[in-house]
């Protein structure tokens, strides 16, 4: 590992939080600010289609996967920006977004601002339903979309695109800790006559980064047309302020949008990308590693994973002309007389032996605090002696800062390092935050993996969360089934061609019941269609299973049928003897038939005579199989069913 790794987590449990204090810490609002620049011009406007005659059927923004058809950049812009839209306004509510065409005929800035060719198509701000309604009508309505989306004649200045950029962070978002401009652009070299205009440009961007603004370019190139070469112009506009705390190369790193003449897949991939440059890289909490007295190093934590679950942000009120939002007032009053209580007048009380022991404000602070916050590893032990099942709630992962300690990344890297090598894990003392309860937890190093030369997962250590004796219970006790070798043989088979080459990954499935919560708050809110169906892609692909497998799979349900009808009852499956085929029973010796209690050895006589006499159920399972099998009906089954086919088979003849 070393200190220039490439990851990103995602959200913390902070996202919600305003600007404020806990537990006596300080802390900033982590709350988004989201500006799309987009470029209007004629070549950003321009359809590349491999298909003259292939027809635009339009774009529905229903579903998910719009079909193939030829798109111009600014349009595949633009709906790039309506489903990040959606995706934030759900889970990120507090978030703010904006879009800002530059390049128009059309001149819109508020205040009155002399931004000549820009055109403030959504203000940066909370999105509405409104908002969301406007932008979608202006995608599918051509008119509007050819009004609005215009190309100037005019050459663009990059530094007045910037400082509009400029003021509309400091007017809408003054204060938020995250602020982004995503600039969607597919000229490389604006200003290539104007070493002014350029350099002009150039100290516009650097105030961007001054003020906490981050640049996210995203470079388009056309088909037919030289690819975009950044070096002309951008390398000096996508500066990057040295020795930030937060430093991380990717978040700042170009995108680039290869040539193709399929819409779509530009469209798929931009969404792609704007979502994961849309997740800074936020911290749950800062605190100090200590390995032993003296030896302590800055680390911060995060969630990496962490179940996503529907949760309600308000209540609405619907009895009026309109839904409006309700504001909670809690008012607490006394049992007896139903008088208000004041909060001077509360306390709080502990029961101990029948007694109520009352404490001060003051004195649960002191009986809370344990300490400050830490992170103190008392001793290591085997990575064996940690059980799946001591992961009872969603682990921290712990990365190196160099913010208070220098030289935290280099004795991090090395625990981890040795770790690793000795297959070992550390027992921590674990204290979050001021006042936080303590824990102990265990330190797991996770490796670094990369795929085709993307990071899949980053370097770092795992705080696993021991629980308690009474934090886990015990399993009931059930009896092990172990299925026969024809069984399991059978189920190799199948698992063999079912098998996924690169395995399960759950980020490429999401939870169908929460995306159906999110699809019908949608459709209500923006006054759509309630959908009918919930479109679920954890289903199985039943086609491609029969295609693939399902042979395999009906002879494993017939090995099945075979082995269960062997079972006796007892809880253990046992793997029946093969009787010989019914074309072969004939050809058997007499003497096996007879062994076996075939027609030689169990006359229809005797078997009429006990049918009369209610005595079928003295002959034993073998003689009873044998002789229905000499009948040519099947022997299956327990002792009580073959007495019973016996019995049946003598009521019709």
């Amino acid at each position: 590992m070393s200190s220039d790794s490439k990851w990103r987590p995602q959200d913390d449990e902070a996202d919600d939080e305003e600007e404020g204090e806990v537990d006596g810490t300080q802390y900033q609002s982590m709350k988004d600010a989201i500006l799309f620049a987009i470029h209007v011009s004629p070549s950003m406007l321009s359809t590349h289609s491999s298909n003259d005659d292939e027809e635009d059927e339009g774009w529905n923004p229903k579903k998910k996967t719009p079909k193939c058809k030829p798109m111009s950049a600014v349009r595949t812009a633009l709906q790039c920006a309506y489903e990040v839209l959606q995706q934030r306004i759900i889970s990120n509510p507090k978030d703010m977004m904006g879009i800002l065409l530059f390049g128009t005929q059309e001149t819109k800035f508020p205040d009155g601002g002399s931004y000549n060719n820009c055109y403030l198509l959504m203000d940066l701000d909370v999105p509405d339903a409104p908002s969301i309604k406007s932008l979608k009508n202006l995608i599918q309505d051509e008119d509007e979309f050819n009004k609005v989306i215009t190309p100037s004649e005019a050459p663009i200045s990059m530094a007045n695109v910037l400082f509009g950029a400029n003021q509309i962070f400091t007017t809408k978002a003054s204060n938020f800790q995250s602020r982004r401009l995503f600039l969607i652009t597919d000229n490389d070299n604006p200003h290539s006559d104007d070493r002014a205009l350029k350099n002009s440009a150039i100290t516009r961007a650097r105030d961007l980064y001054d003020l906490g603004v981050s640049i996210d370019p995203f470079y388009i190139s056309n088909p037919g047309k030289p690819e975009f070469d950044p070096t002309k112009f951008y390398e000096d506009i996508i500066y990057r302020a040295p020795g930030g705390e937060d430093t991380d190369e990717d978040d700042t790193s170009a995108v680039h949008l290869k040539p193709t003449a399929d819409g779509t897949l530009r469209l798929q991939e931009m969404i792609s990308s704007i979502r994961t440059k849309a997740t800074p890289k936020r911290a749950l909490f800062t605190t100090k590693l200590e390995l032993g007295p003296g030896l302590e190093i800055g680390v911060k934590g995060y969630i990496l994973y962490k179940r996503q679950e529907k949760a309600r942000s308000h209540y609405v009120y619907t009895g009026g002309e309109q839904p409006q939002i309700v504001k909670g007032d809690t008012t607490q009053l006394s049992s007896d007389t139903a008088r208000v209580v004041e909060k001077t007048e509360i306390k709080k009380a502990y029961k101990f032996g029948g007694e109520t022991v009352l404490f001060s404000p003051e004195e649960l602070k002191e009986i809370r605090n344990f300490g400050q916050p830490v992170i103190r590893i008392i001793g290591f032990k085997p990575a064996s002696a940690l059980r799946f099942m001591d992961n009872v709630r969603p682990a921290n992962f712990i990365y190196p800062t160099e913010a208070e300690f220098v030289g935290s990344t280099r004795v991090f890297a090395a625990l981890h390092k040795k770790l690793l090598e000795s297959d070992k894990i550390g027992i921590a003392w674990f204290i979050a935050r001021r006042n936080a309860a303590p824990v102990l937890v265990a330190l797991y190093p996770s490796e670094e993996k990369v795929e085709s030369k993307v990071q899949i997962h980053p370097p770092g250590i795992f705080l696993i969360q021991l629980p308690f004796a009474n934090d886990i219970r015990q399993n009931p006790e059930t009896p092990l089934v172990r299925a026969p070798d024809t069984l399991v043989d059978c189920m190799r088979a199948i698992v063999k061609v079912l098998h996924m080459p690169r395995g399960y990954r759950p980020e490429k499935f999401s939870n169908p019941a929460l995306q159906w919560h999110y699809r019908i708050l949608q459709a209500i809110a923006l006054d759509e269609e309630v959908p009918e169906k919930a479109e679920d892609n954890t289903l199985p692909k039943y086609k491609l299973i029969r295609k693939y497998a399902g042979e395999k799979v009906i002879k494993w349900g017939e090995e099945l049928e075979e082995v269960m009808s062997a079972d006796p009852g007892d809880g253990k499956i046992r793997e029946k003897k093969r009787a010989a085929p019914e074309e072969d029973w004939e050809k058997a010796p007499a003497k096996k038939r007879a062994a076996k209690g075939g027609e030689e050895g169990l006359k229809d006589e005797e078997m009429r005579r006990a049918y009369e006499k209610g005595q079928v159920g003295k002959f034993t399972v073998v003689q009873l199989k044998g002789w229905l099998l000499g009948k040519r009906l099947e022997g299956k089954g327990k002792k009580a069913d073959l007495v019973e086919k016996v019995e049946e088979w003598f009521d019709n003849h």
